[in-house]
């Protein structure tokens, strides 16, 4: 989904907020979630999940093209573990005991 279609379904649902005030909300709620990354806090969204990010160590990396050793510098990668909430809506059949599947 592009942030265009998330602001227009978020205009249609709060008619009484201006287009500038529901882009701006939103502006501010990404940059909220980028600069809490960036300081090394998670954010956890209930029923939703949480972001995280995890450290990818420094090292070295074969280039595969060349066959040299080039040293990687530590950095980060984002983390998303999925909500239970959530991933029982998009999965509904995972409800099924493994004793009624046998």
């Amino acid at each position: 989904m592009l942030k265009s279609e998330i602001l227009d379904k978020l205009k249609k649902k709060n008619s009484n907020l201006t287009e500038e005030d529901i882009e701006l909300l939103f502006d501010i709620f990404i940059k909220k979630i980028k600069n809490s990354l960036k300081d090394g806090k998670n954010i956890e969204i209930r029923g939703f999940g949480t972001l995280s990010r995890k450290i990818n160590k420094e090292k070295y990396v074969r280039n595969p093209k060349t066959n040299e050793k080039i040293f990687k510098n530590q950095n980060y990668k984002l983390h998303f573990k999925i909500g239970k909430i959530f991933h029982k809506k998009i999965n509904p059949s995972s409800d099924l005991d493994r004793e009624d599947v046998f």
